[in-house]
Parts: structure tokens; C-alpha cells; sequence
């Protein structure tokens, strides 16, 4: 599952520096991840970053990217070249 900004979304520019993954950009109008990117930071850390440093909680899992922690766990190493400890 990756996860996805709502337009609710208040710019504050904490989530884009904390991605891993550098999976959050700036959009048109407020900040977006890119599913092809987002791990949920499986395999960096125990919690998405992103979720746990927002001030106004905007991003939720997008229900159009669904994926097993497995599966995340495979996008992980695929990205990175690092297999798993």
C-alpha cells in the first residue's frame, strides 16, 4: 500500500525531507507521492515517516495502491539493491 497526501494537506514541508524513498515531491498545489516509490518505509523504519510527522494527519493509505508488507518489502530491496537482514 503506498500512501497518499489529501488535499487537506497544509504544506508544511515536513514529510518531503523525511521520505526515504524521496517518493514526496511537490505537486501543483500541494505535496504528492509517487506510488512507484512509497515502501511505507518498510524496510528503513517501523513506521511511515511521513504519517508520523504530520501536524494535520493528511495522509492516509491510498486505496488504489494496495500492497502486502511483503510485497513493500520487495519494492524496498528492488529500489535500494538491499536485501533483508
Amino acid at each position: 500500500m503506498a500512501l497518499l497526501i489529501t488535499d487537506e494537506c497544509i504544506n508544511c514541508d515536513v514529510c518531503e525531507p523525511a521520505c526515504p524513498n524521496l517518493a514526496i515531491s511537490m505537486g501543483p498545489e500541494i505535496y504528492e507521492i509517487d506510488p512507484a516509490l512509497c515502501t511505507e518505509c518498510v524496510g528503513h523504519f517501523d513506521e511511515p515517516q511521513c504519517v508520523s510527522l504530520c501536524p494535520v494527519a493528511c495522509i492516509p493509505i491510498d486505496p488504489h495502491h494496495q500492497e502486502s508488507r511483503e510485497q513493500l518489502q520487495a519494492k524496498f530491496e528492488r529500489l535500494t539493491g538491499k536485501s533483508p537482514v
